[in-house]
């Protein structure tokens, strides 16, 4: 993969345009001042989360991720930025395309390196088009067009944008791929009963049981936020985490600076849920969130207890957004079992461009064929709805 900037000639004539490759030369003032003007923000759109990939070497041109974010300025400032990699591989991202990169090779032609804008390693819906208003978002799409149009990568993909972003970017010659998420959405319930009692009376029950089984078990939990989550804490978590990916034969994306780091710059975003049995922390799980939405991440155990994945991952943060009157809860990537635990579907969104005008042509047939399936796909989940009538 080249380490080549993109081109920037003949970019939006009424802003600078910089490519760069390390936030660190746009400043935190400065992108996290453009991102507190977004409708559609998260942490993990944060200065503090992406400078702590990338200077952890999660995400980094030595792990197949190099940044290259579009920026463009103007006398008053960062006006709109767009978070973009060049990419060796498909990993991490959580739309899936290695069909097409198959279909590439079969056919002697280079599918990588690609374009990507996405958070690494972080199925979560937020804004891509960062932009301080319309004028800037559409020089923005612009400038990414120019850009994607001028150099010999194969593809662009933009990874998990909001719905009317991906309209967007549908108008400017973008393909756009749905998917589905499973959110749970608070009520303005008082307590876990009073949501337990929304559910058809066998979902309720099956999960009265397997809360059960955790406490028979003997188990205790700590909720322990960033604030006051110690080294040690952190080291924990990651045992956790490492064992969950090698039960999966599997290498783990991020490494223990990483997380540290985070601790250490966005500790109000963050909450850790710790499992003891007779004193001792046997799994744990990472959850993010702000005032509105809590997102589920990464979990791990190190002595098997049967539900305590249910419990730890999904029960205690539920818990967690009662008390705290936080509106959504997104358990993460895929996932029909949470639909038993309230979880409903909701469609996500990727758009995609490809230099190839005969492969462009297959991948929009293909994706025509997919997209109605998803429909029917909704539509099957929306019939199995769990909660009564």
């Amino acid at each position: 993969m080249s380490a080549d900037a993109l081109p920037t000639n003949e970019l939006a004539s009424d802003y600078r345009t910089r490519i760069v490759s390390s936030l660190s030369e746009i400043g935190q003032s400065a992108w996290d001042g453009l991102l507190a003007l977004q409708t559609d923000a998260n942490p993990f759109l944060s200065f503090a989360f992406l400078d702590a990939l990338h200077e952890s070497g999660s995400a980094s041109v030595s792990s197949g991720w190099q940044p290259q974010f579009i920026t463009l300025w103007d006398d008053a400032g960062l006006a709109a930025a767009l978070p973009l990699y060049v990419k060796g591989h498909s990993y991490g991202e959580y739309v899936f395309d290695w069909a097409w990169a198959d279909a590439y090779q079969r056919n002697g032609l280079d599918y990588y390196p690609k374009l990507l804008s996405a958070i690494p390693f972080t199925p979560v819906t937020g804004s891509r088009l960062l932009a301080r208003d319309e004028a800037a978002r559409t020089a923005l799409v612009e400038t990414l067009d120019t850009i994607q149009q001028g150099n010999r990568l194969s593809s662009t993909h933009i990874l998990y944008p909001p719905q009317a972003q991906a309209e967007q970017l549908q108008q400017a010659g973008f393909m756009l791929r749905s998917g589905v998420q499973f959110h749970w959405l608070n009520n303005g319930y008082e307590s876990f009963d009073a949501f337990l009692e929304t559910l058809e009376r066998k979902k309720r029950k099956n999960i009265r049981a397997e809360r059960r089984k955790v406490h028979e078990a003997g188990v205790t939990f700590r909720h322990v936020a960033g604030s006051i989550a110690t080294e040690a804490d952190w080291q924990f978590f990651k045992r956790c985490y490492d064992h969950t990916y090698a039960a999966h034969r599997s290498t783990p994306y991020l490494n223990l600076d990483f997380f540290l780091r985070i601790g250490a710059s966005m500790p109000q975003n963050l909450l850790l849920i710790v499992a003891e049995q007779d004193g001792n922390p046997i799994a744990s799980s990472l959850l993010v969130h702000d005032d509105q939405t809590l997102y589920g991440r990464y979990w791990g155990e190190l002595a098997h207890v049967d539900c305590l994945h249910f419990e730890t991952a999904y029960y205690q943060p539920l818990e967690f957004c009662i008390a705290n009157k936080i509106a959504c809860f997104e358990g993460g990537a895929q996932g029909e079992h949470k639909m038993a635990r309230g979880f409903l579907p909701q469609k996500t969104w990727s758009a995609h461009w490809l230099a190839h005008p005969g492969f462009a042509d297959a991948i929009e047939d293909f994706l025509k064929r997919e997209s109605s399936g998803i429909e029917n796909y909704m539509d099957e989940l929306n019939e199995r709805n769990p909660f009564k009538s």
